[in-house]
């Protein structure tokens, strides 16, 4: 999957934060129509281009979250301003830059040019329409939220080189206590509204936001996740030892006078909460349920399919991928039926790694070998390389045991930071070495890693599109990276292309399980049984996967119904092309033009058929 928590699109206030007030007039305005009209189509574009710059970094300036994701350190001791007030204001930007947007004339535009026009105003048009949904959120789960951000962001994007940013980190950790206030009121306004998450979210809230403030300097024992890290990267810069001392004096202060109080704060409000919460698991409950959901799916499948499509869909999809898998049930000589196969494989130890360190290493080593590998078969498959590392890591203690199965973080644009393949080694028995493949291709090359290091070092097209994610594009890439690689001999051991059949398997049934919960009335132990009959993933993936559903509404639908339309066009594209079909220029296509709405990616496809 691909992480919530990367950059999204700087128009979104409600990341973490503490912006700056703003400079409304700022905001470049379109040339008028007569001044237009005397200049170039490549003059027009280029003015057209900037006033989109203009526009996606002013919204970066009130947005220092999204500043340090991208490498720039202007309010480096800031979070991001969770207030009703900034929400309002952020609405009243997004109108006055629609309005600038418009504008501009597109008949002078050149086709690139033209195209982000009509995104942009799309994108802020959404956004402007989806305000009435604002509260339909849990901005504290079991996935993300402002509570585990905290720790996340300080330990893997708060880069640490002198000590200026060392007292920076220092004053986001004072920052942190109204950061967390704010995050209460918030909680407290959708409990207003009826808008609270179901109990079973808060054991894991309340236990990793307690894990925050265990250890030193709170408590006896090892230091304490944001201790420890500081520490470390204080260790590395050119500071006198005097400097250093005093520091660690002020970081110790401000995790005990600021933080801890903050979290406890937290805590004591989420306990109450959790007394008061319920079992009702889907969007349906919520104020205007139905429509909320429907209009979750559009912006999530940039389609108009319904809840009910989706979900026959799903079934369908769950069908052929079974039948295909009894096909290797024969290829391997397993006496039994599929329930029994999924059986032998949930439980059998050689498809296990040990729970040790030694297992772990083990895991992320191989993980690795398989992504050079790939790295060098790429020349069959790509004409467009990225120019960024990747790295692979285990997902952080702290958050282990609440974070998703696996997931990827794109790199710094500056090339400070490369890209992350993050694995989730909490339990071994939930990282089946048959599924290693599919999972290092989708996360890391080709799959996530190929596509959003590739949107960020694109040319000639505005930040916004770069920046951008279209979930079902992003997301459907993802999936058929898995499958890419077979196409050109990999998957030769059957066990794993087993294991790649049981990933695709994974996302027919999120569309069978998401609109079941959210559309049908599921509940959440409905949704775990579905997991566990018709796939071989143990039960403890199938529990995280429905919680996520629970608190994502609609989300996991964007994986195969990107997917499905990525592989309808590409076989379009070869049977009308024939011979002049080139699997490298069709990747080109879908990754060179940063995410697009299906949509519109089908007509950049249509448009390179028509080119040749």
């Amino acid at each position: 999957m691909f992480k919530k928590s990367l950059v999204a699109i700087a128009m979104s206030s409600m990341a973490l934060v503490g912006c700056s007030e703003p400079q409304v007039n700022n905001t470049p305005q379109a040339p008028a129509q007569a001044e237009v009209a005397q200049v170039s189509v490549e003059e027009a574009s280029k003015q057209a281009n900037a006033v989109f710059d203009k526009i996606f970094m002013d919204a970066v300036k009130r947005n220092p979250v999204s500043q340090t994701y991208l490498g720039i350190k202007d309010d480096y001791d800031k979070w991001n301003d969770l207030s009703e007030e900034n929400a309002v204001k952020e609405i009243e930007y997004a109108k006055q830059s629609l309005a600038t947007i418009k504008a501009i004339d597109p008949s002078n535009l050149d086709a690139q040019t033209k195209l982000s026009r009509t995104l942009f105003i799309q994108q802020i048009e959404q956004q402007i329409a989806d305000f009435k949904w604002r509260y339909h959120s849990y901005p504290v789960n079991q996935m993300f939220g402002t509570h585990s951000q905290i720790p996340a962001f300080l330990i893997n994007q708060h880069l640490i080189t002198n000590v200026q940013e060392a007292k920076d980190y220092i004053s986001r950790v004072i920052n942190a206590k109204p950061l967390i206030e704010q995050l209460i009121e918030q909680l407290k306004i959708r409990e207003e509204k009826g808008i609270v998450a179901p109990k079973f979210v808060y054991e894991h809230v309340i236990r990793d936001s307690k894990n925050i403030i265990t250890g030193a300097p709170f408590s006896e024992g090892e230091d304490s996740t944001i201790l420890a890290d500081f520490k470390k990267k204080l260790a590395k810069i050119d500071a006198t030892e005097a400097e250093q001392k005093a520091l660690m004096q002020q970081l110790t202060a401000a995790l005990t006078s600021q933080l801890k109080p903050a979290y406890d704060g937290l805590v004591t409000y989420l306990e109450g909460l959790e007394q008061r919460a319920d079992n009702r698991d889907g969007a349906w409950k919520f104020p205007e349920g139905e429509a909320f959901y429907n209009n979750a799916l559009n912006r999530t499948t940039t389609t108009d399919l319904t809840a009910e499509q989706i979900h026959e869909i799903g079934l369908s999809e769950v069908d052929r991928i079974h039948q295909e898998m009894r096909e290797i049930m024969v290829k391997v000589n397993f006496d039994g039926d599929l329930a029994a196969f999924f059986e032998f494989m949930r439980h059998d130890p050689q498809f296990y790694y040990p729970d040790t360190q030694e297992g772990r290493d083990r895991y992320i080593a191989e993980a690795v070998a398989l992504i050079d590998d790939m790295k060098g078969r790429l020349d069959t498959l790509f004409l467009t390389k990225p120019k960024a590392e990747l790295k692979v890591k285990a997902v952080e203690a702290f958050r282990e045991k609440s974070a998703g199965k696996a997931f990827y973080q794109a790199p710094a644009p500056d090339g400070s930071r490369p890209g992350v393949y993050y694995a989730n080694l909490y339990k071994m028995e939930a990282m089946p070495t048959y599924q290693m493949a599919a999972l290092a291709y989708h996360e890391g090359i080709p799959g996530h890693h190929m596509q959003l290091a590739i949107n960020q070092e694109l040319e000639g097209i505005p930040m916004f599109r770069k920046f951008g994610r279209y979930t079902a594009h992003t997301e459907g890439w993802g999936l058929y990276s898995e499958f890419i690689p077979k196409e050109i001999g990999l998957y030769q051991d059957p066990y794993s292309d087993f294991g790649r059949l049981a990933m695709e398997l994974w996302r027919a049934c999120r569309l069978v399980v998401d609109t079941g919960i959210h559309a049908k009335k599921w509940t959440r132990e409905q949704g775990i049984a579905y997991y566990v009959e018709n796939t071989p993933n143990a039960e403890s993936d199938a529990v995280k996967m429905v919680e996520r559903h629970v608190v994502m509404p609609s989300q996991a639908t964007a994986y195969k119904i990107g997917m499905i339309k990525i592989l309808e066009l590409r076989e379009n594209a070869r049977q009308q092309m024939g011979d002049k079909f080139d699997i490298r220029e069709y990747h080109d296509i879908i990754l060179q033009n940063g995410p697009l709405p299906l949509n519109v990616l089908a007509d950049r496809v249509d448009e390179y058929i028509a080119s040749k």
